[in-house]
């Protein structure tokens, strides 16, 4: 049987993964301290690596494809085909930022101010890049953890990521430069994308992954509304494309069901039941596929 070598990532953003793949059909489960957790899909293979690990194995070919951050995919300075942008992240459900920090109480207030000052950092290619982009010469070193504590008894400057700002502003530090916004990609080793088994297998992912995402944000809405109220549940009823409605037993009555943007139900479903409908019932999603 043909396998799919799938690397995903382990540590911070491993549960809000498997959570993903739940939601787009697929149970993983990990035993103890285990790298090669069980899929329930007997096609594709998992490897728990590190995602900064992921791209440059994936390059090289010991994984046909990884998810992994943008900003691992650039500080490894690797060639592989995006499959997918999937916006999901620790926290929340918007990207992160990369950025360059430095004491609050600092007298930088431009890039180039750190001429010739000391950065720590794990991204140390990508941060080179951006200064050698801005003219500027410092020194930056890798950084093994604690990277925001380093700021300012040891190092100028810090570059690290930042979902919220929460953990900068706790250490005293504010954002001097934002390098680049990451979120997790799909990518594959162009090898294995050129087979069209592989090809296939990881366009079928992605489309349930990205559906598994586009769902995060909706829900659904199904109510009974009277024939002659259904103008005026219409007008004030938003939807994706159009609403379903569908005739009841009783003639005098239609069903109507929606998708909606979940941030509108607390508003939209006093409205509808002052409109007319009646029995309204939500319910969550687990994907929405275009």
């Amino acid at each position: 049987m043909k396998k799919l070598r799938l690397g995903l990532p382990k540590g911070s953003l491993q549960e809000a993964t498997f959570q993903l793949f739940e939601r787009a059909g697929y149970h993983i489960t990990v035993t103890g301290r285990s790298y090669y957790p069980h899929i329930d899909d007997p096609e594709i293979e998992v490897v728990l690596l590190r995602a900064q690990e992921i791209p440059r194995y994936v390059a090289e070919g010991v994984l046909d494809a990884g998810l992994s951050g943008y900003d691992w995919i650039q500080e490894n300075e690797v060639d592989v085909v995006e499959v997918a942008e999937l916006v999901y992240s620790k926290q929340s459900r918007r990207p992160v930022r990369l950025v360059l920090a430095v004491a609050q109480d600092s007298p930088f207030k431009e890039v180039k101010d750190l001429e010739g000052k000391r950065i720590a950092t794990e991204f140390v290619r990508l941060t080179k890049r951006f200064l050698a982009a801005h003219g500027v010469n410092a020194t930056v070193e890798f950084s093994y953890g604690a990277t925001e504590a380093k700021v300012p008894d040891v190092v100028d400057a810090i570059v690290d990521l930042t979902e919220t700002g929460s953990s900068l502003k706790a250490h005293n530090l504010r954002v001097l430069a934002t390098i680049l916004e990451s979120t997790p990609r799909l990518h594959a080793n162009r090898q294995a994308w050129n087979d069209p088994w592989k090809r296939a297998k990881l366009e079928k992912l992605a489309l349930l992954l990205k559906g598994a995402i586009a769902a995060y944000s909706k829900v659904g809405l199904k109510m009974n509304v009277p024939g002659d109220k259904l103008p005026d549940v219409l007008a004030i009823l938003p939807a994706m494309k159009h609403p379903t409605v569908s005739p009841l037993h009783n003639g005098n009555w239609v069903a109507v069901e929606v998708v909606i943007d979940e941030h509108q139900v607390r508003d939209l479903i006093p409205a509808l039941k002052a409109a007319g409908a009646q029995d309204i019932i939500e319910y969550p999603l687990n994907k929405v596929i275009p």
